[in-house]
C-alpha cells in the first residue's frame, strides 16, 4: 500500500462524487444497540448523491435495533438490506460477515463506517471520487484538515494520537490514521485483502487491515474528515480496549508481516 502525502485539500477528482456515479455503492453499517442511531443515519445515507444502498450487520442488539433496520428494509427494498447475527463476536467479525455480503452482491464500492454519526456523512461523495484513482480512501482525523471533536479530553486526544504513531512505528504504516474506521474500498482492492485471514477485532481490527492493504500494494489516499463525538447511544470504546490494541500490535507485526 502506498499512501498519498498528507493533504489538506485533495486535488478535485474526475469524478468528483457530488454529481450521479453509475457504480454499485454498499455502506456496510455494523451496529449493536445502536437503536436511538439507526433511522436517522440510514434515512440521511439513503437521501445521498451519488445513490448508495445499506448493509445494516447488528449482532443481537437487545435493545431492538434489529427489528428497527429489518422495518427500514421492508419499506426500502432493494436499498436497505439486514445482516443478523447470533452473538456479539467483535467489530472486525462484523466488518468481514458485511464485506463478504457486500462483494456476493455486486457491490463495485464498499465503504465501512460507524453508525452514531461520528464520521461526516456528507464525506462520502468525495471519497467516491477519490475512488477513481485509488484503492483504498481512508476518512482520516490525522492529516491536513482532520480534526477531532472539541468534546475529546486532552487525554483522550492524546492517547489517540500516540497510538497512531505507535502504530506506525510497529508495523511500518504510511497511512496516518492507522485506526480509521471510515474507509471506501474498491471492489477489486478488497478481493486483493485475504479476509479469511484477518483475526483482529476493535481498533487492531482496523490496523490489520490497513497492513494487509500495504502488503498487497494499494493505492491509498486520506480525506481530512472532522470525527465527531456521538451525541445519542453509549459508546463502545473504553481505555481497557485501547491499551490492550496497543499491545497487540506487536502480534500483528509478526502474524501480517
Amino acid at each position: 500500500m502506498t499512501a498519498d502525502p498528507p493533504q489538506s485539500n485533495p486535488a478535485r477528482p474526475a469524478h468528483s462524487g457530488t454529481q450521479s456515479d453509475p457504480r454499485d455503492i454498499c455502506v456496510v453499517l455494523p451496529t449493536y444497540n445502536e437503536a436511538e442511531n439507526i433511522e436517522p443515519m440510514v434515512s440521511a445515507l439513503l437521501r445521498l448523491v451519488p445513490r448508495v444502498r445499506v448493509h445494516v450487520v447488528d449482532d443481537a442488539s437487545p435493545d431492538g435495533t434489529g427489528e428497527i433496520a429489518d422495518r427500514l428494509a421492508q419499506d426500502n427494498l432493494g436499498r436497505v438490506t439486514v445482516l443478523h447475527r447470533r452473538a456479539k463476536t467483535g467489530l472486525g467479525d462484523a466488518y468481514i460477515a458485511g464485506f463478504r455480503d457486500a462483494l456476493a452482491s455486486g457491490a463495485e464500492l464498499i465503504f465501512e463506517m460507524d453508525a452514531d454519526f461520528s464520521h461526516p456523512i456528507a464525506a462520502i461523495g468525495p471519497m467516491v471520487g477519490l475512488s477513481v484513482d485509488h484503492d483504498v480512501v481512508v476518512g482520516s482525523r490525522y492529516v491536513d484538515g482532520g480534526s477531532l471533536d472539541r468534546k475529546w479530553s486532552l487525554t483522550r486526544r492524546l492517547l489517540s494520537w500516540g497510538g497512531n504513531q505507535y502504530a506506525r512505528t510497529m508495523t511500518g504504516l504510511k497511512v496516518n490514521d492507522t485506526t480509521a474506521g471510515f474507509k471506501c474500498f474498491r471492489r477489486d482492492a478488497l478481493l486483493k485483502v485475504p479476509l479469511d485471514e484477518v483475526r483482529s477485532q476493535g481498533y487492531n481490527f482496523q490496523i490489520e487491515m490497513a497492513m494487509r492493504c500495504q502488503k498487497a500494494g494499494l493505492r491509498v489516499v486520506e480525506y481530512p474528515i472532522h470525527f465527531s463525538e456521538r451525541t445519542r447511544g453509549t459508546s463502545k470504546m473504553t481505555p481497557s480496549i485501547a491499551f490492550e490494541a496497543l499491545w497487540r500490535i506487536l502480534q500483528l507485526r509478526i502474524i501480517v508481516g
